[in-house]
């Protein structure tokens, strides 16, 4: 069974339940690394940052009011265009980190974000990031980005 892409009107419907604006440019969540994500010496592999820029670009979107799964049944969807990540110190397991997602930028098509992830205990800084999400549509499409997605001024 094929499912049809939502029409425009529908978008709009739902596009209308969102906030006006984005009002929260900066959000901190606590990680805790699991055993499962570290190496036999308790280091956390380099391939879980990526996971953990998702879970703070997640919480930001939250902390607006907004849900991905509510933007993806309004036909807005986002994907990885590029991603960065400086490793400057090893994180280990069962230590409780901060990791900041901040929205840096928003245009017509995309939207940018910066990470930092600390040991809140010193303040030192493990790892920085970036990355831009292309806003497409259901078909993978480049699709302009929602009004309400757009940083309140």
């Amino acid at each position: 069974m094929r499912v049809q892409p939502r029409t425009e009107e529908y978008k709009m419907n739902v596009e209308a339940t969102f906030p006006a604006r984005t009002t929260v440019q900066e959000c901190t969540i606590q990680i805790v690394p699991r055993y499962v994500e570290t190496d036999q010496a308790g280091v956390v592999h380099h391939t879980v940052y990526p996971v953990w820029f998702e879970m703070g670009r997640t919480e930001l979107l939250r902390a607006n009011g907004l849900a991905y799964s509510d933007l993806e049944k309004a036909g807005v969807f986002f994907v990885v265009a590029e991603l960065t990540a400086k490793y400057r110190r090893p994180a280990l397991y069962d230590e409780t980190l901060d990791l900041t997602t901040a929205c840096t930028r928003v245009t017509s098509a995309r939207v940018e974000h910066t990470y930092t992830l600390k040991r809140p205990s010193s303040g030192l800084i493990l790892c920085e990031g970036t990355s831009i999400l292309a806003c497409v549509d259901a078909h993978g499409k480049p699709r302009r980005m929602p009004a309400f997605m757009t940083p309140a001024e």
